[in-house]
């Protein structure tokens, strides 16, 4: 049986006095899993929704 991966989930959320904030953007449709960042696109690997980046977008 093979190990399980960290997953790191700490990378994701920020904690400060005022709460708590997600530092990657969820998924619209799954709503629970976050969307991966690359260069010219997010990703959602769970049900392949895509969202471009524009050039003017961080």
């Amino acid at each position: 049986m093979p190990k399980e991966k960290n997953q790191e989930v700490w990378k994701y959320y920020k904690v400060d006095k005022s709460g708590i904030k997600r530092l990657k953007k969820e998924c619209p449709r799954c709503k629970g899993s976050f969307l991966a960042e690359h260069k010219d696109r997010r990703h959602c690997g769970l049900c392949s929704y895509t969202e471009f980046k524009t050039k003017g977008s961080k």
